[in-house]
């Protein structure tokens, strides 16, 4: 008999905050949450429509930035709504099969956006070490394909330790100390011996973000090492200027995401602190990129302000 066929558990409940059960907490939360996700969907869906509707975006970097807004779009409806609902209606339970998909969309995503980001670099590398041939190296075309290739490495990656999950023995308890569906939470209740789970995970995980991670840090050695050679001063800063949105994007995207391997690796670290840290991944950089790009982006600004008047043009 195999594995699978040992598990009796058809539903999880998520509990959310162990340490939060008073409904005042869970109204603030919840409230909170709603709020997050209404502000995420404002931002990614402005930055789509911009993309859509002002065809001179319509280039390999605003091709990225658009797709990004779109991975951010879904990262947080994989997640959020099912939160809110747990704390503003205590819907915690999630059928067995929901669980295992919500697993493996969020961190299959979570990885696409790490290899985007990567993707992101090189288009800045290409464009500023080679700008002669960068209309040849990135076209729109090209940076669909991938973008698609992300997408596709990223949800290879979480597909192992999904596989090596759903052959583990769930046969009583099934309460999933988070929010949402995580892998290293879920196998925590299995009925058997987990390590290799871990390892496994562990290993796909870390590699998913550190090679992404390197081979940004190389993209922006090479960056600066050029920029300095230009002689103007004024040069430089507008060179610089154009990474430094990206930079920010991804110091909160990898930091946030090193502070969850880390607090679950802490002895003594408390539920509560490792959901929000998987929280704060999960909802701050979907909220903040928006923000970030439409603020430090000169054409995005410009754009927009484009689009307001012809829309007031139209209306009078």
């Amino acid at each position: 008999m195999s594995s699978t066929n040992l598990s009796s558990v058809t539903e999880f409940i998520l509990v959310g905050f162990p340490g939060l059960e008073n409904q005042e907490s869970k109204t603030i939360l919840s409230g909170v949450f709603l709020t997050i996700y209404l502000l995420i969907l404002l931002g990614n869906l402005l930055i789509i429509l911009i993309f859509a509707m002002d065809k001179s975006l319509q280039m390999p970097m605003y091709i990225l930035i658009s797709s990004l807004a779109f991975l951010d779009l879904i990262v947080a409806t994989v997640t959020i709504p099912k939160m809110v609902a747990i704390f503003m209606i205590d819907n915690r339970s999630i059928s067995f099969a929901a669980c295992f998909a919500q697993l493996l969309f969020h961190h299959g995503l979570v990885t696409a956006e790490s290899f985007l980001l990567g993707l992101m670099a090189y288009d800045r590398y290409v464009a500023i070490c080679h700008p002669l041939h960068y209309c040849n190296i990135m076209t729109n075309l090209g940076a669909c394909k991938l973008i698609v290739c992300c997408w596709i490495g990223g949800f290879l990656g979480p597909t192992i330790p999904l596989i090596l999950a759903l052959r583990l023995p769930f046969c009583g308890p099934n309460k999933v100390i988070h929010c949402f569906c995580d892998h290293i939470s879920v196998i925590r209740l299995a009925c058997s011996e987990t390590l290799v789970n871990n390892y496994v995970a562990l290993s796909i995980s870390l590699c998913s973000l550190f090679f992404p991670l390197l081979y940004i840090l190389y993209s922006y050695v090479r960056i600066v090492r050029s920029v300095l050679k230009i002689a103007s001063s004024e040069e430089c800063v507008k060179t610089f200027s154009t990474c430094i949105t990206h930079i920010v994007v991804i110091s909160i995207f990898f930091l946030t995401a090193a502070s969850i391997y880390i607090s679950y690796r802490i002895p003594g670290t408390s539920a509560d602190l490792r959901i929000m840290a998987a929280l704060i991944q999960n909802m701050f950089p979907p909220l903040i990129n928006p923000m970030i790009y439409c603020l430090r982006t000169k054409e995005i600004r410009e754009s927009i302000l484009r689009i307001l008047r012809r829309n007031q043009i139209f209306i009078t």
